[in-house]
């Protein structure tokens, strides 16, 4: 009976310490994004603490005709002190709550500046600083000023401008005012970017425009059209934005969720601002936005290429943060200055942190509230520890304390290894200490190239300094080397072009020097004159595949920073396969059109036209290691030359084998395309019938088998 009760008593402690983890469990997951776009979970940043309803601010509490719901919310903000602000566009009123969520004021009815009653009609946003509230009263084609008690100061109507133009619908559906108190608004009917007023009202012009987008029935359409018909147009598909907000620094955020899909889901990996959904603008309208991110801020990155993400508001945070709320799937993204994805949250559903129609998100303190349209509610979210270590990571980042930062970022690697920006911040810091060759092990840990090769760049100044005698004796030392070999190569071949009998093997490989230099007589004298031989070809083959696998493990981390590799088979499998399909098809077919070459010559010939991919692969290769991350094009271009160079070679190599003309060669040269693709097909179709026959006998011998 004791040791029951030991049990008992043993299994209800477990259970009360395990209560608060379990209750603990948010209803939706974070995550980040891996280089390769795949989610990775993340700690929580935030969890939801409570709803904020009607009846929690208290307003059902209020004398007639304020005490009733919300009905239509359209937009939250909060103010320097911490009051929030809610537009309740369905009773054409804006809430303003103290810090506590509660209520403070309503502003609904004031007297205007003509001494008229008078009041909202269909509002949609609002903004507050520290002297006055702007809201936007849409359908009345107006902002309207009040002071921070709800007191009516002024109207700022329809800008008259003749920039503006007369024809253009003004309707405000958002506003945003800088430490200059530049007026910035969002027109829902305006193409040519954000509206730029004086505190006064009056109209200095555009900024920030978008990009107009057109199908490709529009391209092929505006190719007919004359320069006045195409100006005429240049508005045809919305671009508009949808919200707008500041930073304290006077940087404008905007965000559009009329941008096409295709188009906006193109611009994830090119990180162009061109078809962005969210941007940042200065005070010019010149975008600023950094994206240095894997993928370009623009909401869910794991999608296909019509779901991609509708982003409808964008929040300042702190510490040079910013969050877009993505409407689809009622999920928050919040990125760094530096457009680095930090943590993504949120899902649909009616419990505690979940939303089912979200409309707006804003930061108060180290909490965040997100509205949610449907429910006429807020909720509110509370920074986690996990957050608090991720913002002062950030804070030391920013006041250039380095070493604290490192204290940081090690932090965040104890509870998220996956999070590749914590090893980036931690190879900033060193970097910044001057501590190169370890940042570069932090940079390779997140694959981060750009910092990596900033990095390298040090190091190898500083080797280059060390090694500054050596390098011009290497370089000289090879060109000597280089010339004296070219002497004797030359030499060599000539010597042998004068020889009677059969060559040495060496004097048949020495010839793949002359044969890539001088392709038609080489070619001529490689079939007529025996200067090559299947020996010297085979080897060549094999250099070439050498060659291939050696790019294969010994390219430098900048031009294989994900660490891919392959084994000597697999380069051989690659080489050999499209060889022999050449080979095959170009001797059947030259044998059916007067071909002089036999399948020895179209071999030999083929595998002496490789070796300029072992001269180009070799050498860039080993420069691979040592080059900077912009200086990759080189290599890739000196790769390029190795395959225009030996494609070249192969189809002038062609063409001397079999004595063909050059636009009959080129004729067959196709054909032979055409035929290696045939030959695939009868062998993948032949595989795939022996596949069948071996399955369809197995299956007879085991029904057997079971029968007897």
């Amino acid at each position: 009976m004791k040791r029951f009760t030991r049990i008992l008593l043993l299994s209800l402690a477990l259970i009360m310490a395990l209560a608060p983890i379990v209750g603990a469990v948010e209803p939706y997951k974070t995550y980040t994004y891996a280089k390769d776009g795949t989610p990775r979970i993340s700690p929580t940043a935030y969890t939801p603490v409570t709803n904020v309803d009607s009846e929690y601010m208290g307003l059902l509490d209020l004398a007639e005709p304020h005490n009733v719901p919300i009905d239509d919310p359209r937009d939250l903000f909060v103010d320097p002190d911490g009051n929030v602000y809610i537009v309740d566009a369905g009773n054409n009123r804006v809430i303003v709550l103290d810090e506590n969520y509660k209520v403070s004021f309503i502003i609904s009815d004031f007297i205007n500046d003509q001494g008229v009653p008078d009041g909202f009609t269909n509002p949609s946003g609002v903004f507050a600083n520290d002297k006055q509230i702007f809201v936007c009263d849409t359908d009345a084609n107006r902002l309207v000023v009040f002071d921070r008690q709800g007191n009516f100061e002024k109207i700022l109507g329809r800008p008259t401008s003749a920039l503006f133009g007369e024809s253009s619908i003004y309707k405000p559906v958002a506003v945003a005012v800088d430490q200059y108190d530049r007026i910035f608004v969002i027109s829902s009917t305006n193409y040519q970017g954000v509206i730029v007023l004086t505190s006064e009202g009056e109209f200095t012009g555009f900024i920030g425009a978008q990009a107009v987008v057109y199908s490709a029935w529009d391209v092929i359409w505006r190719s007919f059209q004359t320069a006045e018909q195409r100006k005429a147009t240049a508005q045809y598909i919305p671009t508009e934005y949808n919200n707008i907000t500041v930073d304290a620094d006077g940087f404008i955020y905007v965000t559009s969720d009329s941008i096409e899909a295709p188009q906006q889901f193109a611009q994830l990996k090119s990180k162009s601002d061109k078809y962005s959904p969210v941007r940042k603008l200065n005070a010019a309208g010149d975008e600023i936005m950094k994206r240095l991110g894997y993928f370009s801020p623009a909401g869910e990155v794991n999608v296909e290429r019509d779901n991609v993400s509708r982003i409808i508001d964008v929040a300042v945070g702190p510490e040079k943060t910013w969050s877009i709320i993505d409407e689809k799937r009622q999920k928050v993204y919040t990125y760094d200055d530096n457009g680095n994805l930090l943590f993504a949250f949120g899902d649909s559903g009616g419990q505690l942190g979940n939303l089912t129609s979200i409309e707006a998100v804003a930061y108060q303190g180290n909490t965040m509230l997100i509205l949610d349209k449907s429910d006429d509610l807020f909720t509110v979210y509370k920074r986690t520890e996990y957050g608090d270590i991720l913002i002062s990571a950030l804070e030391n980042e920013n006041d250039r304390q380095f070493d604290k930062a490192i204290t940081y970022w090690e932090e965040i690697l104890k509870r998220n290894s996956n999070f590749d920006l914590a090893y980036i911040g931690i190879g900033r810091s060193y970097y910044n200490a001057g501590d190169y060759e370890e940042a570069m092990e932090y940079y390779k840990a997140a694959y981060d190239t750009a910092n990596y090769s900033a990095a390298f760049k040090e190091v190898r100044k500083q080797w280059m300094e060390k090694w500054f005698l050596l390098i011009p004796v290497a370089v000289i030392a090879f060109v000597l080397l280089w010339g004296k070999f070219s002497k004797y190569y030359k030499k060599k071949n000539k010597d042998t072009a004068l020889k009677v009998g059969r060559k040495t093997y060496w004097e048949e490989l020495l010839y793949v020097f002359h044969l890539i230099f001088h392709p038609f007589d080489g070619f001529w004298d490689l079939k007529h004159e025996k200067r090559g031989s299947v020996r010297g070809a085979i080897t060549i083959l094999a250099l070439t595949i050498v060659a291939f696998y050696y790019n294969s493990i010994g390219r430098g981390y900048i031009m294989n920073p994900t660490d891919e590799y392959s084994t000597i088979f697999a380069q051989a499998g690659s080489v050999l396969l499209p060889l022999a399909l050449w080979v095959v098809a170009n001797w059947c077919l030259t044998t059916l059109f007067e071909g002089e070459g036999s399948l020895k010559d179209v071999f030999v010939a083929t595998c002496y036209a490789l070796f300029p991919m072992v001269l180009t692969l070799v050498p860039a290769t080993l420069f691979s290691n040592i080059v900077l991350a912009e200086e990759t094009g080189i290599l890739t271009l000196l790769i390029n030359i190795g395959y225009i160079w030996t494609f070249m070679l192969i189809f002038f190599g062609a063409q001397t084998t079999h004595d063909y003309t050059l636009g009959k060669n080129l004729i067959m040269t196709i054909a032979t395309i055409v035929g290696m693709a045939i030959v695939m097909f009868i062998g993948i179709l032949f595989t795939s019938l022996i596949s069948n026959m071996v399955s369809f006998v197995t299956n007879i011998i085991v029904e057997l088998q079971y029968r007897m």
